[in-house]
């Protein structure tokens, strides 16, 4: 019994450490990044491809369809045949265009031949003339017509759709078949107001980014934006890719893209962190932590100024270019607390 009474403060004193004052925690581990400054402000916004070409086209005349000799899906060549209507009553109005025309040169022939001999006034061959004129104007109109039986693709592309059927009876300007180019340059995607008004800028530069080839940027230009919208979602905006590979990079109408607006940031102060760095207790504003050279942190309230792509943000107030920020865990922290950093890049 008595050499127990020994032995537990011997233990409590080895608990404690060998000079009594208790014992210290390994310090936490963290990651850190290093505040970068900010040139450019990324706006990330969802997109689609758009065909650079696409047309619905439609007879100019009313008739009956004698063949639609494509369908849904087919590659067609500038020029093919998409779409005919029966001819047989437009040669016939040819025929008969071509017949009178030639029947009224030949009366202008005689006409003249009689002129020569003073046979007949010269203002009767003018009206003879005047003849031979109309009867070529209906002539050509004729064969306008029958050009007018026949749809041909404008461009090298696809059909997306056909509208009838064979045999079936259309009217005028009704849709017929649709094409769209298969190779696909544009992109569409819709933002808001507040960076519609800078799309304009001479600064501003764009990128697209597209699912299929995740870490390749494709250079782009503006093509065109909706100055007004009716859409609450923002305002139309229209991109066109720059110098695109299309021999390594078929990109088709319908592919699902990320664009990427870059605008100047003008704020001198502005940094860069990522966005898991800030630090926001409930109802007590945005904190990040500051790793000092004594690898201790200090809470900085900061001032947050936007988003810089998907995952960073703007701090404009609190931080300076070239501070150690904790990255990760920054509810786990408190102030003074000495840390050991584990991982320190740049962004």
């Amino acid at each position: 019994m008595h050499r127990l009474k020994y032995i537990v403060p011997l233990l409590v004193a080895v608990a404690c450490g060998r000079d009594g004052r208790g014992y210290v925690p390994e310090p936490q581990l963290v990651k850190c990044v290093v505040a970068t400054p900010v040139e450019y402000l990324n706006h990330d916004f969802a997109a689609l491809t758009t065909a650079d070409d696409a047309v619905t086209l439609a007879f100019k005349i009313s008739g009956r369809v004698a063949d639609i000799p494509v369908a849904k899906g087919m590659l067609v060549e500038r020029g093919q045949l998409l779409a005919e209507l029966d001819k047989r009553d437009v040669e016939l109005q040819v025929d008969a265009a071509q017949s009178a025309y030639r029947e009224a040169e030949s009366r202008l022939e005689r006409a003249r031949r009689l002129l020569q001999h003073s046979a007949i006034s010269a203002q009767e061959v003018e009206s003879i003339e005047n003849a031979v004129a109309q009867a070529s104007s209906q002539y050509e109109n004729s064969l306008d017509l029958l050009r007018d039986t026949r749809i041909v693709a404008p461009f090298d592309g696809v059909v997306e759709r056909t509208y009838v059927d064979a045999y079936q009876r259309v009217a005028s300007g009704e849709a017929i078949v649709r094409i769209v180019n298969p190779i696909s340059t544009t992109v569409g995607f819709t933002a808001p107001e507040a960076l519609v008004t800078q799309l304009s800028e001479p600064d501003v530069r764009f990128s697209v980014e597209f699912d299929a080839w995740r870490g390749v940027k494709f250079a782009a230009r503006i093509k065109s934006f909706a100055r007004t919208s009716s859409d609450a979602l923002g305002y139309p905006v229209s991109l066109r890719l720059t110098d695109v590979d299309t021999s390594r990079y078929r990109i088709a109408p319908g592919m699902t893209c990320v664009a990427t607006v870059s605008t100047p940031e003008h704020d001198s102060h502005a940094v860069e962190v990522p966005l898991t760095a800030i630090y926001a207790p409930v109802g007590d504003g945005d904190y990040v932590w500051i790793v000092n050279k004594d690898n201790r942190v200090e809470r900085s309230r900061v001032v947050v100024g936007g988003v810089a792509g998907s995952d960073n943000v703007v701090v404009l107030r609190g931080v300076k270019a070239g501070e150690r920020v904790v990255s990760a865990g920054v509810y786990h922290l408190t102030d003074g607390e000495v840390v050991r950093v584990v991982e320190d890049k740049t962004l």
